[in-house]
């Protein structure tokens, strides 16, 4: 018998399945003109504004909220909203402080990175510094013990073998460039830094991972090894929330 005999022909025409755009009568509402989202609506005056508040010092309330954290997250040069805006939602998650440090980017109103970020904006304490320069000012005239840890792929500690303390700031740098050189001298010395820490991967297909991640990883063996401690102190209530929101260094 010849193989063609075998052959099923086959009696279901694709036409059956192409997919057909149903029509229905327009409406009222489809015939009028759309209107056109205003740029200057009160959630992105709210949201560009206040970030752009630099007036909180040390002794401010943001300064203070900021203080009681454990552990902060400080980004530099960030340039993906997208991931700024899931490390503020992994901040929020874990009650830790956020610092962003310029240049940005992206603009602090980018739809994406509130989008990103959801509706967590308004219970991340999120600082924001004109430089490097500006920003180790800041950091030294924090009180308590502190210091700077940097997360580079050519850090000399794993992660999860590095021993963290409440007080540590873990800086990470751009998707694109990574730290810069003065960052990285500084969170080498003595006087600031605690040194550097690697996230172990294959590097044959990957360059490096997403920074949203890396933060991710970091930050939660991070709060492991302090025993979640953060997450059971007393925390923000939401009209302590909208005072923030309103009047310090905060996305809302």
């Amino acid at each position: 018998m010849e193989v063609s005999c075998l052959r099923v022909p086959n009696l279901i025409s694709s036409m059956h399945f192409r997919h057909r755009r149903l029509f229905r009568p327009a409406l009222p509402a489809d015939l009028s003109p759309r209107r056109k989202p205003s740029l200057a609506s009160p959630r992105t005056i709210a949201f560009s504004a206040v970030v752009r508040n630099q007036t909180d010092g040390p002794g401010g309330y943001a300064g203070e909220v900021l203080r009681n954290k454990l552990l902060q997250v400080v980004l530099v040069s960030p340039q993906i909203p997208g991931n700024t805006g899931c490390i503020a939602r992994t901040c929020a998650a874990s009650a830790v402080g956020l610092h962003l440090v310029q240049p940005l980017g992206y603009r602090i109103d980018d739809t994406k990175l509130k989008r990103a970020g959801l509706d967590y904006w308004p219970y991340v304490v999120v600082k924001v510094h004109d430089s490097w320069t500006e920003f180790k000012e800041y950091f030294k005239q924090q009180k308590g013990n502190k210091r700077l840890l940097a997360f580079t792929k050519r850090g000399t500690d794993i992660h999860s073998d590095f021993s963290y303390r409440s007080g540590d700031w873990l800086v990470f740098g751009s998707e694109t460039c990574g730290l810069p050189p003065e960052a990285l001298l500084d969170c080498s010395t003595a006087e600031m830094g605690g040194g550097t820490i690697r996230i172990p991967m294959v590097e044959t297909y990957v360059r490096c991972l997403n920074l949203s991640v890396s933060v991710g990883i970091a930050l939660y063996e991070a709060a492991r090894q302090l025993n979640y401690a953060q997450l059971r102190l007393p925390h923000e209530t939401g009209s302590e929330a909208q005072r923030l929101s309103s009047t310090e260094d905060i996305f809302c």
